[in-house]
This record gives structure tokens, sequence and C-alpha cells, in this order.
């Protein structure tokens, strides 16, 4: 297949890489210049699970690619999702497909007004990736990627982009409810992720705190009851606590994308996050305190850090 990966940090090198590797034709869409200059002249080196490996690949600023996409990965940060649309729009055809894995909140509604919901593919991820150095990155885990059609009549076009993924060892699954898992992950995000960025702490510091429950339970409330009304989604308080603990033994030493984001002086993705149930909330009529101070917490953090957000 013809593969765009558009937003071509960490999590896009990570899987462009393992799709080029198993035979796709992928293009890196990015406009990081040290980051092209290194590929373009050494290739593209992963360190997948502490295996590494170079590869050449095709790298290039949107404006610079030509012809429509079969399927475009989109990878950018929730608040580029937007501008990333615009850019890379004459790649798009009547039967590209969109693949979402992006972290929060509302993305599809964002993607609708560029692309058909027929061709687009909601989905959530579990790997975890970083950036070693401009052309090397690091990719861990073992997913899985889920992946559903938005539209009914679209199944199948989805259950062939998860076949590609489990062929390329991306762990590609099916599901049937997807915004579940989306939900599921926002959670995650907007406790764990957003706590240890506040607290400048790695996973396993964070879990080790003996106020663990307390800070956790919370927020997964507000995202429970958000989720709940506008959504008809169930999160258990009790038992995403557990899974949180059971990642965060998983995951130990290692800083999520929110803390790195704040650690390289990044706006953070916290309105795609709390943000996001905070506003939501208000159109329902829910209170939402703790994820209302966790948002203002983390835009404060950014304004200390002195990181323009365009707020």
């Amino acid at each position: 297949m013809n593969i765009a990966i558009a937003g071509s940090g960490a999590l896009g090198c990570g899987f462009g890489y393992m799709l080029q590797k198993n035979g796709q034709n992928v293009t890196l869409l990015d406009y990081w210049e040290d980051h092209i200059e290194a590929i373009r002249n050494n290739g593209l080196t992963v360190s997948v699970n502490g295996v590494k490996g170079t590869l050449p690949m095709t790298i290039a600023r949107p404006e610079e690619v030509s012809g429509e996409k079969d399927v475009i990965f989109v990878f950018t940060k929730a608040m580029g999702l937007e501008k990333m649309m615009t850019q890379i729009n004459h790649l798009i055809g009547t039967k590209t497909k969109i693949v979402c894995l992006l972290n929060g909140l509302g993305h599809l509604e964002t993607l609708e007004a560029f692309v058909d919901r027929r061709n687009i593919i909601m989905g959530t991820t579990v790997w975890t990736a970083g950036i070693i150095a401009p052309g090397e990155t690091q990719l861990n885990g073992n997913g899985p990627v889920e992946l559903q059609n938005s539209h009914p009549e679209e199944e199948e076009a989805a259950r062939v982009i998860v076949n590609i993924l489990k062929d390329s060892g991306l762990f590609g699954e099916y599901s049937k409810n997807v915004k579940y898992t989306t939900w599921r992950k926002a959670c995650i995000n907007g406790t764990m992720n957003a706590l240890c960025a506040l607290l400048d702490a790695s996973i396993e510091q964070l879990f080790a705190s003996p106020s663990i429950d307390s800070l956790l339970g919370g927020i997964i409330d507000e995202f429970a009851a958000v989720a709940k009304v506008q959504d008809d989604i169930e999160i258990d308080r009790d038992e995403m606590i557990h899974y949180l603990k059971e990642v965060a033994s998983r995951l130990g030493s290692h800083y999520p994308s929110m803390h790195q984001d704040l650690f390289n002086r990044r706006p953070t993705e916290i309105d795609f996050l709390n943000g996001a149930v905070v506003e939501a909330a208000e159109k329902y009529g829910i209170e939402a305190p703790h994820c209302r101070r966790m948002t203002d917490l983390i835009h404060a953090k950014e304004a200390v850090l002195g990181i323009e957000t365009g707020r």
C-alpha cells in the first residue's frame, strides 16, 4: 500500500519503520529540518524493544509530495491536527483512508471537516516511543493498535489495515467499540500522563506515592461521568485504578509524553484531555473540579517554563 505518516515524530517514525520493513511503501511527512536531513542522509534508525535497525526511507515536507495516498496515519499532536489536515489535503483522494491514533478527545469531529466519515478510521495504541536524536527514535511495548471504522459500511477497509499492522509486528486488532478504548486511553493520559508531567516524575515514582489512589480517583470519576452522558461509555473507577497500576508496573521508569513535552519546552495536549472533560462537563451540567484544576496547573507550568501555547 501507498502509505503516508503525517507527523513523523517518535511514534510516527516507529510505525513508519515497521510498516516499511514489512514491504509497505511509506512516506514520512514532517517539518523538522534536522530530522529530515538526518533521515535523507543516513536513513531512519529505530530501536524496537531494544533491537536497533536502520532503513532508507522517504521523508519530505507535505507540500513536496504529490499523488493520492491509499492510507494516511496522522500522528501529530492533538492541537496540530487541523493544521496538518490542511497541509496534506492534496494527498487525500475519494478513497484515501485516514487513520487517527491521536491522544485525546474530539478528533473525529475535526477530521469530518476534511474527510467523509466513510474514510475515517479511529483507533488507539499503547505503544510508547521516544526521540533519541534527529533520525533516531525508539519504540517500546507490544501494542495493541485497536482500530474501528467510523462508518458502519467500512468494516472491511478497517480490517485490511488491521491486518497490515499485524503483519508488520504492530499488533493490530479490530475493535467493535473504539469509543470505549478512546475514553480509556484519554483517562490514562489525563491521570498518569498529566500527573507525571505536573510532578516531574517517572511513572514508577508517581505510583510509589501513598496518595496515588486518591490522586487518580477524583480525575477518573469525572472522565467516567462525562463519558457516560456523552457517549454512553462505562468507566469503572476501581477497574481503571487497577489497570493503571498494572500499566505502571510494566512501564516503570518511563516518562510519559506530556512530561517529555514540558521537558522539551513544547505545548501539552491537556486541552484535549482534562480540558475536554471540563468543556463537556459544563455543557452537560456536571462538576469537574479535579480536571479543571489539573488543566489550570499544567497551563500554569507551561507559562512558568515560557512555553508558547497560542492560548
